[in-house]
């Protein structure tokens, strides 16, 4: 690793020491919880593990919400902080940023928390939360290291990494699930986030799902985690659309169903009770999603890479099958383009100024899961990063602040309303700071629009929704970044081109 996210504090001032001695990029956020959403942003695009340093305390629970979204989206993180010290009494007495248990409630939120009791146990409790990151689907890890150990002397014998293979998959499951699909009258393939890991060894999982479908006559969805796995231009693809009802209805009517690297939950699907009655073939590498809300029919424990160069290949070999010709989807979706017709114009804009491998990076906001993610057509290498699950507010600036410093080299654009935004607005300083090039569109409509809407269907007067909001442009001036209010579409495509050659953030306030 090169770069960290954090904050130093009095308890971590000897980690920060070494971390300046050994030449490791330190990125300093404005808050823990920014430290944290900015290494998931570096995470998922670089695929690497983005590694958290922050002190005791309310320091390190700052960070614990990022945690908590990257245990959902199943992004490799590591919290480093210190902890109370070795010799504290567990009924406490008064010590500067003490927690009761601060190791437990962690724990509660991610993989697994290790509290280290030595020196020498500091270098195995490192590799032990590598491993991790290694061992199949990944998820966030804490070590906390007691405060009196980080200026100890002592013995401690380095733990050299260990390597994994990529899980192989069995040919049985792979023969079977082959020939499901080829005798298939109506196949369909769900993409998840587990399809599209970067820094993959193997061919990317979307163009052997695109071939694979194009074989056996299968339209393919994603979820929002799959979003930019598959190009959205090709005619078999129906985007990141499974939440959307007619999607759900076409899944249903499916004989076989395909599922690679998703959960295929709630979060997915937007709805609690959904029953796939189709056969379903599930390809992940975590063993435990074959029997989720949805039991696997054929189970396909594996690298997703892996396996679908497998299935592939069984497929290829067998010969195409003969099916009618499929119309592209667009436009077959009415309540998609009830959804989003609020910003088509906004969205269309966007998707004229943005290249194509541009990393989209969006908050929790209605223009982002309404609009951008099923009206703004995404083809590899593009990529949106997006909070599922979980589902926090004010993860979409400082993820792209991550995602800039992982990949800067890739147009980075954020976009976000104006109520998830103000939960991290604070991290302009830390855009302007590293003179990072990004984009941050913010669409504004007076505070919490999606939860108005359901007090309002609920039959009620909407109440602590209704927000004031600054003036984002002469805020983003303050910061000493660039700032823009747009109306058209029109406004909005020159605004996006002119930031996304800037030398320094811009803010670009969509008003409504």
């Amino acid at each position: 690793m090169d770069t960290v996210f954090g904050i130093p504090g009095t308890h971590n001032l000897a980690i920060y020491q070494e971390l300046d001695l050994a030449g490791i990029r330190c990125v300093t956020p404005r808050h823990e919880q920014g430290a944290g959403y900015a290494a998931d942003g570096y995470a998922r695009v670089t695929g690497r593990p983005g590694v958290i340093v922050t002190t005791t305390g309310p320091a390190a629970v700052n960070a614990a919400a990022a945690l908590g979204q990257a245990y959902s989206d199943s992004s490799p993180l590591l919290l480093i902080s210190p902890g109370v010290p070795t010799d504290h009494p567990r009924q406490g007495r008064g010590y500067l940023h003490e927690s009761k248990d601060q190791s437990g409630a962690i724990d509660a939120l991610c993989a697994w928390s290790h509290r280290v009791s030595s020196v020498r146990e500091i270098p195995a409790g490192v590799a032990r939360a590598f491993g991790q990151f290694a061992e199949g689907r990944p998820r966030p890890v804490h070590v906390e290291i007691p405060a009196d150990l980080l200026d100890r002397e002592g013995e401690a014998r380095l733990a050299p990494p260990y390597r994994l293979m990529p899980r192989t998959p069995d040919p049985e499951a792979l023969d079977e699930a082959a020939r499901l699909l080829r005798t298939a009258r109506r196949p369909g393939l769900v993409l998840g986030g587990g399809a599209q890991r970067p820094g993959a060894r193997e061919q990317p999982v979307g163009r052997l799902a695109m071939r694979i479908a194009e074989c056996v006559g299968a339209r393919v969805v994603t979820t929002v985690n799959g979003k930019g796995v598959v190009p959205e231009s090709h005619p078999l693809a129906l985007g990141a659309t499974l939440h959307l009802e007619g999607v759900r209805r076409w899944l249903a009517s499916c004989d076989v169903v395909l599922a690679v690297g998703t959960e295929l939950g709630p979060a997915d699907l937007w709805e609690d009770d959904y029953v796939l009655p189709g056969t379903l073939i599930r390809v992940d590498v975590d063993p435990g999603q074959m029997y989720g809300d949805h039991v696997a029919d054929v189970a396909v424990v594996s690298d997703a890479g892996l396996a679908m160069e497998g299935l592939h290949g069984r497929i290829e070999q067998a010969g195409a099958v003969p099916r009618p010709r499929q119309e592209p989807w667009r436009g077959h979706i009415p309540e998609m383009d009830e959804l989003t017709a609020r910003w088509a114009g906004h969205i269309a804009a966007l998707r004229r100024a943005l290249p194509q491998d541009t990393i989209l990076v969006g908050d929790n906001s209605m223009m982002v899961y309404h609009g951008a993610l099923v009206a703004l057509p995404m083809d590899p290498p593009g990529r949106f990063l997006f909070p599922t699950g979980y589902g926090t507010l004010g993860f979409a600036l400082p993820a792209g602040i991550g995602a800039k410093i992982g990949m800067p080299d890739r147009p980075v654009v954020v976009l976000a309303g104006d109520g998830a935004l103000q939960f991290s607005v604070q991290e302009l300083a830390t855009a302007v700071e590293l003179r990072l090039s990004l984009p941050i569109v913010v669409s504004a409509n007076g505070g919490f629009g999606e939860i108005r809407d359901e007090m309002k269907n609920r039959g009620m007067t909407p109440v602590a929704v209704d927000l004031h909001a600054p003036d984002f442009v002469a805020l983003a001036v303050a910061y000493g970044a660039r700032g823009r209010a747009v109306g058209s579409p029109d406004d909005l495509h020159e605004a996006l081109t002119e930031a996304l050659g800037a030398p320094v953030p811009t803010v670009i306030v969509i008003t409504e």
